[in-house]
């Protein structure tokens, strides 16, 4: 682990010495000088036009886009979106040739003439530029070298409608060649090679990786890890998901994560939990392989530990704290009981809710204190509750891990007070996680209430929370919702 390179900065060491040869013989037969560092948007443009010529036939192509490439990743910051902003604003579609071709079809007499019109109308709108972008495709690292480009355009885009056009283009392609049909389903191990397993280390999103030692304990034998793979990127895990086989619902990550805790027997387990799920390239942002990943998870352990009959996630709930901080005073009151109030006033000194139960998050260390953190588990358990019914300005479910799991037909099934003591989570969600339970009868049906109706798919423990909530709720405020979300949730 001494490489301490970012894994979105690393495109250029990830070009293999095939690529290289092929940018140095393109610089010797275009004549150009990979002393001088400093590229023109003349001569960058000049390079991209060379690339889309086909002059000279496929070898030459190839070298083309292998000096492009190369000299897109020597660029700094500012070259880069120089770089892809001429990409975007003098490789777009023509606008005399759609018009012709719209016109063209308007005017058609028959359905023959028709056809031909609409394939010339789909040719003319599709611009220059995803043909070029498409030539890396068949360079070594090319379809890494694309991922990355993404990266940086992200970085970059902000509302520059061209540089959004060509982001839905780069998607678009990604989108294609990314289709869950041409993916790799691998199980890492122990003996998968330090290469890949140092990735593991790099990427991990949710639970840090802090050394190898770490790494082999969620490698052990009632443990699983597997990863999604491209052929194209063999050295890159797309996603990976981390999995405890346990008896029973886990509800503590310090527990699963425990170094020194006993080695369980895979073959007294009954649940497999997902306690991480991790997209690894920022490039392929809205390209989503955790569904998939999750349900081949499920049918390789069925099949392998068929005694194996629950699936959850032991999931953070990484925005509850920061909606806390937002949330109405009034509506505070909605989740704390008269006594529990009385006990707050005592301890805080503060006449409201909110203000008591953010006096008591002062204390840094108010989780290990078991009077406080039990007078607070009630109320944040039954806000946490409102939190998930919550919506954004898009009408999506606000919390984004609830979302991605809703959506794939999960059940929200257990709130877990204090399940992560770590900094994270205390800072993300006061220590709560939860589960979410994928039950194969259940996932078709609660996917189509989440899409359909954004309805939440409830156990009775987490209903029960919700009952509890009351006052304020049922007046036309931000949570009013609440109670109708709810009265559809009753045969969850």
């Amino acid at each position: 682990m001494t490489d301490t390179t970012p894994p979105e900065e690393s495109a250029l060491s990830q070009i293999s010495s095939a690529w290289r040869d092929i940018a140095q013989s393109a610089a010797r037969s275009l004549g150009l000088n990979r002393s001088d560092t400093s590229v023109s948007p003349k001569n960058l443009k000049h390079m991209m036009s060379d690339c889309l010529s086909g002059r000279g036939g496929d070898v030459s192509a190839r070298m083309r886009t292998a000096e492009l490439g190369r000299t897109y990743l020597e660029l700094d910051i500012g070259g880069k979106k120089s770089f892809l902003k001429l990409l975007a604003e003098d490789f777009c579609a023509n606008e005399d040739s759609i018009r012709q071709a719209a016109d063209e079809y308007l005017s058609a007499k028959n359905d023959a003439e028709r056809v031909i019109a609409a394939y010339h109308l789909r040719q003319s709108s599709s611009p220059e530029r995803l043909k070029l972008l498409t030539q890396f495709n068949a360079l070594p690292n090319g379809v890494k070298f694309l991922v990355d480009l993404r990266t940086d355009l992200l970085k970059f885009k902000d509302k520059d409608p061209y540089l959004e056009a060509l982001d839905r283009d780069l998607q678009q392609l990604l989108n294609s060649w990314f289709d869950t049909g041409f993916l790799d389903f691998v199980e890492m191990t122990w003996n998968t090679s330090a290469a890949l397993l140092e990735k593991l280390i790099t990427y991990e999103a949710v639970h840090q990786i802090t050394s190898w030692g770490d790494l082999r304990n969620r490698l052990d034998s009632d443990r699983r890890c597997y990863a999604l793979f491209h052929p194209r990127m063999p050295d890159e895990p797309l996603a990976f998901v981390e999995v405890a086989l346990v008896k029973g619902l886990a509800s503590n990550v310090q527990k699963i994560l425990d170094e020194d805790a006993p080695l369980g027997d895979p073959r007294d387990a009954d649940t497999a939990i997902f306690y991480s799920i991790t997209n690894t390239q920022k490039g392929l942002r809205g390209i989503s392989f955790g569904e998939h990943l999750i349900k081949q998870v499920v049918q390789h352990l069925s099949h392998e530990m068929p005694w194996i009959t629950s699936f959850a996630t032991l999931s953070p709930v990484p925005g509850f704290r920061s909606w806390l901080a937002d949330l109405e005073s009034n509506l505070f009151q909605d989740g704390v009981t008269k006594e529990e109030m009385q006990q707050l006033k005592y301890k805080t000194g503060a006449e409201d809710a909110k203000t008591a139960i953010f006096l008591c998050f002062q204390d840094l260390e108010w989780f290990e204190n078991k009077e406080l953190s039990e007078l607070l588990r009630g109320p944040l358990s039954r806000l946490c509750v409102a939190y998930f019914l919550e919506k954004d300005s898009k009408g999506r479910a606000l919390d984004p891990v609830a979302r991605f799991h809703l959506k794939n037909g999960a059940q929200l099934n257990q709130i877990n007070w204090l399940g992560d003591r770590s900094d994270k989570g205390i800072s993300q969600a006061g220590g709560i996680m939860v589960n979410y339970r994928y039950d194969l009868s259940e996932i078709e049906k609660n996917h189509e209430r989440f899409i359909n109706d954004g309805r939440v798919a409830m156990s009775s423990q987490v209903k029960s929370y919700l009952k509890q909530l009351g006052g304020a709720l049922g007046k036309e405020s931000t949570l009013q919702k609440l109670r109708r979300t709810f009265s559809g949730n009753t045969d969850a």
